[in-house]
């Protein structure tokens, strides 16, 4: 467990400690001069225009009737984009200050800071829906957020600010956060179902009680919030599963375990070492999760909602590889500091309070072995050669259907070449009130139609826990990694399945993808479909049908005699990132019967 003391224990111990800051207050010039000279002046310069563009701006306005736009049109830009924007701009602001210490970002802080804490709700209005009630605070993601960075803002330059700002800080954060996380149970997020990872408790737990290291200063009762958020943290780092795995993927993790790393962080210091949350054996196992799904350098597989294009915190991995001793993890910052600054208010001021000299930043390589195995998620990974860079990747998942932003995914799969996942996951969609609502599953990139799976009997996957595959086999080889399920428990029972095998192979030798799907109905004549997902181009030829990305080339063989293959083209997937046309590649038993079989080679083409 994180915490081994009674809050009786842990008041003690609060009241025994008094350390330093975690941070040199802003005042504390000859610290930040030095943090300052650590940097990289480029970035230092970038922090610091930011800061002079964003003084110059209005207040982003929040109305309400933007707040109801989820409610009324399900849309959640509208409001997002400028709540997003407030806190972005203090951000700038507050590192700037910082860094720079002449006092002319000063008043616009305060300016945006107060306007934050006058904001009606810390929370988005897709996960309230209505108008906020003032009389029944529901601490959300963004409270957590919002409540941290305020909390930074006074302890880094309360003493330069009015001091009615500290006292209007402290009693929002009361109102909005400390007193609904201590005296409420009724947040879904606090204490989770085992097995459900859930990135809300990461942030939610691990913000607020975060916010309290600074703004609590009775220690029975930041006793009893530290208590508290170490038993709902407990429940996020048991959802990691012994492996150390997430089935929300490494874009989640980077969002739910970087609040965790920040309170564990101030945790440790605000005890002087005697409360120490890294001592817990899965936090280790959690960290290395993005080093075991790396597909190519910075692209990782992305099951369920996890997006394509991950983005890891420069800052979080570094923090990560000196406390941890995996050095490694810093060779996995795929963005600039500058970009991570601008869009993550917590690690903003990590981004350069944390920065390391050129010695320490030198990035090792990445070691990653031929085969990585998630038991407990029934993830597989398959590297042909993993010093190539370029080499042929497969990846591949059983699990179920109820998993924390699940997609009906349960046996699809990545054939990933030359840095390119041409037979793709298609990542998250764009989050609306209907890709959360009753009608999620009829959205095209949460039901299994928008998968690499079988479509049996004209029926896709179906939603929920009991629809899960069964593992048959999984070994791996200097030869083969071959990965077997029983899918027929992922649909229906009017699907009319007996079984329904999937055997996905990475063959060494051969250089290819096998894949074998084989059905038995059980009841007459059944039908058949197998599906490839990819965003490339795709011509369909005698025996073959070839798959061309925007780096490399796919041959799909098949035997025409007993297979037909066609290919839809669905147009603009409502993703995240964007609408963009899919191509969803059919395969299909020429006649069908008691029992289909569809063999696919996948290979590339150089």
């Amino acid at each position: 467990m994180l915490n081994p003391f009674s809050p009786l224990v842990l008041e003690r111990i609060l009241r025994e400690e008094n350390p330093a800051g975690p941070f040199p207050k802003a005042s504390d010039r000859a610290a930040w001069q030095a943090i300052a000279q650590k940097n990289d002046p480029a970035l230092v310069a970038t922090i610091i225009g930011n800061a002079e563009k964003a003084a110059g701006l209005p207040l982003p306005a929040l109305p309400a009737t933007l707040f109801l736009e989820y409610n009324r049109i399900g849309e959640r830009e509208g409001y997002e984009t400028p709540l997003h924007l407030r806190r972005t701009r203090l951000t700038e602001l507050l590192v700037a200050e910082c860094l720079e210490g002449q006092g002319r970002f000063l008043d616009k802080i305060l300016d945006l800071a107060w306007a934050i804490c006058e904001e009606s709700a810390w929370n988005y209005p897709a996960h309230i829906s209505n108008l906020p009630d003032l009389t029944f605070p529901q601490p959300d993601l963004q409270t957590g957020i919002t409540v941290l960075l305020l909390a930074e803002v006074d302890y880094l330059l309360g003493n330069q600010l009015d001091p009615r700002l500290g006292q209007r800080i402290r009693l929002e954060a009361e109102t909005r956060a400390f007193q609904p996380y201590l005296t409420r149970h009724d947040h879904w997020w606090l204490f989770q179902l085992p097995g459900r990872a859930a990135n809300w408790t990461g942030v939610c737990s691990g913000g607020i009680a975060a916010a309290a290291i600074y703004l609590v200063k009775d220690p029975a009762r930041l006793a009893a919030i530290l208590d508290l958020a170490s038993r709902s943290l407990d429940g996020f780092m048991d959802s990691f599963g012994s492996d150390g795995g997430s089935s929300e993927g490494p874009g989640y993790w980077s969002f739910g375990f970087c609040y965790f790393t920040l309170l564990a962080h101030l945790v440790e210091q605000r005890t002087n070492g005697r409360l120490d949350f890294f001592r817990d054996a899965r936090v280790e196992k959690a960290a290395r999760f993005p080093l075991r799904t790396i597909l190519s350098p910075q692209v990782y597989l992305n099951f369920s909602d996890c997006d394509r294009d991950v983005s890891l915190i420069g800052a979080h991995l570094a923090f990560l590889a000196r406390r941890l001793n995996i050095p490694e993890l810093r060779s996995l910052k795929p963005v600039d500091d500058a970009a991570w600054l601008q869009n993550n208010s917590g690690w903003g001021l990590r981004t350069v309070a944390w920065h390391e000299n050129s010695e320490s930043k030198k990035q090792p390589e990445i070691s990653l072995p031929s085969h990585d195995w998630f038991g407990d998620l029934q993830w597989m990974i398959a590297r042909q050669d993993p010093a190539d860079p370029e080499g042929l990747v497969l990846a591949a998942k059983g699990g179920h259907n109820g998993e924390m932003h699940n997609q009906n995914d349960v046996g699809s799969f990545i054939v990933h070449y030359r840095r390119e996942s041409l037979i793709a996951e298609l990542g998250r969609g764009r989050y609306t009130r209907a890709y959360f609502g009753p009608e999620r599953y009829d959205h095209f990139v949460t039901s299994s139609t928008g998968h690499s799976v079988p479509v049996v009997n004209g029926m896709p996957q179906k939603h929920g826990p009991q629809y899960r595959a069964r593992l048959l086999e999984h070994t791996a080889d200097a030869e083969k990694d071959l990965f077997a399920i029983d899918l027929k428990d992922a649909y229906p029972e009017e699907a009319g399945l007996e079984s329904l095998e999937r055997r996905l192979c990475l063959d060494r030798a051969t250089g290819r993808v096998e894949l074998l799907d084989e059905a038995v109905f059980s009841a007459g004549s059944g039908r058949l479909e197998s599906a490839l997902l990819t965003f490339g181009q795709v011509e369909i030829r005698p025996e073959t049908v070839e798959i061309q990305g925007e780096k490399a080339r796919l041959s799909v063989t098949y035997n025409p005699a007993l297979i037909r293959a066609r290919v839809e083209m669905v147009k603009d997937v409502d993703l995240a990132s964007g609408p963009i046309d899919i191509r969803r590649l059919v395969f299909t038993p020429v006649q069908d019967g008691k029992t289909a079989s569809i063999r696919l080679g996948i290979q590339p083409v150089n």
